[in-house]
């Protein structure tokens, strides 16, 4: 690029006109370069076997193809750069992209990335992607069954690692914990990135996105594209109705910003292109089943959802962390349906605590659905704190939390224990703080499940008097010459070296850049472009705002009438206050059941069970977990080699310590001295070291700092020196 030399100069409006005409027309030559080598991108990724976005190298352990039921999933291992250094003896992660339209590898897109800080962190890191076209007949099921044997693979070559840590993206968040359920005996913690759950949820005016199974009649139209296409769902469909929820960036906005910014902004271009337009293939049973038990049935998180062989699927059997991360700014995967399952599966904390779970939240308060996995200010924040805070996370005692990174001052006790940039901490949350997030509504939720009616019947006629018309006429060159012609493809090849006039414009670019002559910042026809460009964005904002509006008064008016209600078979007068009763007497009798089996261990345990229920005791009032408690204890064991041990055990000492104290807490604490040595140099050794970890995170508050009193009367210590710090 070659700039101006400074000095004086007459601008008058004539020579800016000029120079802006010279400026919009090289930035057109260069433009259409760009999108000549997007083209270029997009026809070698259409042809390559098994494409991805990942920048780190990669090798294959295991292609789903060779299993008994075969996939288009394959296990590879993640190659560490050179400057990394890998423990071994660290928790594996493996990352799950989701197969909802894009290709794999956009967990591993950019070196701050999900993958990037695992392996920073030293981790060993794994990634499950896919090749572009399905295998045929295979199943959800199947695929649920690959993932389970990948981590048996996983798991079998870290034997002495703890269980691997699973993060799932968008649509692979639903898929892993489907596994999960089937196979709780095998995944480590759980981080769901942007994952929805619960279709249903959402509060009005907000998330669109939930009512175009209603408002198109239900998922007859997703059986009539698989039918077109001849047993093969297009994912270039899934990929439009993500851009058509935006058209002012997908039609304006984003070329645009490349015209306006296309001497810098080429290359971040290219890059996210080379993800979003290579569109992958799903057998059609495969999207059939996802759209009818998920996206419109909602089952998943109902308890009604089984798989292609009849096994149930329910969440609750998943016995590893989950670790929801979702952003208020993300209109795919808002909030309510990351986090509304968690409502719908559960009548309250107390039953999370019982059945054992501990389910985690993450709130960012702007960033967008993509962000979520290829932001770099994300990964190098949440996610790097995920990683680091793993082991933390995976100890954590049974309940409903919300994740809390702030920043590090001066103010803060020993921050020497903090891991990252940031203090990681874990804030007890209620149902209450999920209801303010979620929005929950009995009456929308009635509508939705008319709509559900609606498309079951609609389904059923499609299948009954058109399908077999559309599925005589249908032949796989037909059906492939429609995805090669379709629009989100088309505008990709239309650039390409397939289009005649496409070739010529790499020599005019290569002229242009080599006499580039950008207009001035102050120039006004340049201002003029600008106020143009936000005008018209602007003006598709309001005209998408206002279809949104209109989309949903529809969806509302239609499904919400009691007629429509009645013929889909929900009678108004019905209530599920019976059913809740029962619910609630089912679960009190469990939770009473797992009560009494408790306090049969009130007695049991030594000085190791002793010292967790002292330290769970004396902090447990404050409702927060915080990772320097839990620093200080790994401090411990390290000054005491050979006197720790594993994580699993240490999870399982202070998960049933924190049960005990739950639900026995008086009696727990009064058995405490029956747990203890005899020998008063132990006891001494023991409150140093409870000390030592209840005041990592600083002066005790007051109620915390009487609690502590009483473990050293407990202990025979009421005189002895306490720690400040």
């Amino acid at each position: 690029m070659t700039s101006r030399e400074p000095g004086p100069q007459i601008f008058t409006p004539f020579s800016a006109l000029q120079e802006y005409c010279l400026d919009a027309w090289q930035r057109a030559v260069l433009t259409l370069d760009v999108l000549h080598e997007r083209g270029i991108n997009y026809d070698e990724r259409a042809t390559a076997t098994a494409p991805n976005v990942l920048t780190f190298d990669a090798e294959l352990i295991l292609d789903g193809c060779t299993l008994l039921h075969p996939v288009n999933y394959a296990l590879m291992r993640i190659v560490p750069p050179a400057e990394v250094t890998i423990d071994m003896a660290k928790r594996p992660f493996v990352v799950f992209d989701p197969r909802a339209g894009h290709g794999p590898g956009i967990g591993g897109m950019k070196h701050d990335s999900e993958i990037g800080v695992a392996l920073r962190a030293g981790h060993p890191c794994y990634f499950v992607g896919f090749t572009p076209a399905p295998v045929p007949g295979q199943t959800i099921a199947d695929v649920c069954m690959a993932e389970a044997y990948f981590l048996e693979q996983v798991v079998a070559r870290h034997p002495e690692s703890d269980k691997p840590a699973l993060i799932g993206n968008c649509q692979a968040g639903w898929q892993i914990m489907m596994m999960s359920a089937l196979r709780p005996d095998l995944p480590g913690p759980i981080i769901l990135a942007g994952s929805p759950l619960s279709y249903w949820a959402g509060e009005r005016g907000k998330a669109p996105m939930r009512y175009l199974g209603g408002l198109l009649g239900g998922t007859w139209l997703t059986a009539l594209a698989g039918d077109l296409g001849n047993g093969i769902f297009d994912g270039a469909n899934l990929v439009a109705n993500f851009e058509g929820m935006h058209p002012s960036n997908t039609l304006w906005k984003k070329p645009h910003d490349l015209y306006a910014k296309v001497d810098t902004e080429a290359a971040r271009f290219l890059e996210f292109e080379k993800w979003w337009g290579s569109p992958v293939l799903l057998n059609a049973g495969e999207m059939q089943s996802i759209a009818d038990d998920l996206f419109v049935g909602n089952k998943l998180t109902s308890g009604e959802l089984n798989t292609e062989d009849g096994v149930g699927v329910d969440l609750r059997e998943i016995r590893s962390p989950i670790v929801v991360f979702c952003s208020h700014g993300d209109d795919i995967t808002p909030p309510p349906q990351a986090l509304q399952w968690v409502l719908d599966l559960y009548g309250g904390e107390q039953e999370i605590i019982a059945n054992g779970q501990t389910i985690i939240y993450c709130l960012h308060q702007s960033i967008g659905h993509l962000g979520i996995f290829v932001s770099g200010k994300v990964a190098t924040r949440e996610h790097d704190e995920f990683a680091l805070s793993m082991d933390l996370i995976d100890v954590t005692p049974p309940g409903l939390y919300e994740a809390v990174i702030s920043g590090i001052d001066d103010s803060l006790a020993n921050p020497d224990l903090v891991a990252g940039k940031y203090l990681f901490q874990l804030e007890k949350r209620s149902f209450d703080d999920l209801r303010a997030i979620c929005h929950p509504d009995p009456e929308d939720e009635r509508c939705f499940e008319a709509a559900a009616q609606v498309s079951r019947a609609n389904l059923a006629l499609y299948r009954m008097m058109l399908a077999p018309i559309v599925r005589a006429a249908a032949n796989a060159p037909v059906a492939a010459l429609m995805r090669e012609w379709h629009p989100n493809r088309m505008r990709f090849r239309a650039f390409s070296n397939s289009n005649p006039l496409m070739p010529p414009v790499a020599t005019l670019a290569e002229v242009v850049r080599q006499n580039r002559q950008p207009a001035r910042p102050d120039n006004s026809f340049t201002a003029m472009e600008r106020f143009v460009s936000a005008s018209l964005e602007q003006t598709l904002d309001a005209w998408t705002k206002w279809r949104d509006m209109i989309q949903e008064e529809v969806f509302f008016g239609v499904y919400g009438s009691p007629i429509l209600q009645a013929l889909a078979g929900l009678d108004s007068s019905r209530h599920a206050e019976g059913r809740r009763s029962q619910r609630e007497l089912a679960r009190t009798a469990r939770e009473a059941q797992f009560a009494d089996t408790l306090a049969q261990k009130i007695d049991s345990g030594g000085l190791i069970e002793a010292g967790i229920r002292a330290m769970l005791y004396v902090r447990m009032s404050e409702g927060r977990v915080d990772e320097r408690a839990f620093a200080a204890l790994k401090q411990i064991a390290a000054e005491r080699a050979g006197a720790g041990m594993s994580l699993a055990k240490f999870k399982e000492v202070l998960r049933e310590q924190y049960l005990l104290l739950h639900y026995h807490n008086v009696a727990a604490m009064a058995a405490l001295p029956k747990l203890l040595p005899a020998d008063a140099v132990q006891r001494a050794a023991l409150l140093d070291i409870i000390r030592r970890v209840v005041t990592a995170r600083g002066p005790l508050p007051p109620e915390s700092d009487i609690r502590l009193k009483e473990v050293e009367a407990l202990l025979g210590a009421t005189g002895s020196k306490r720690s400040a710090a």
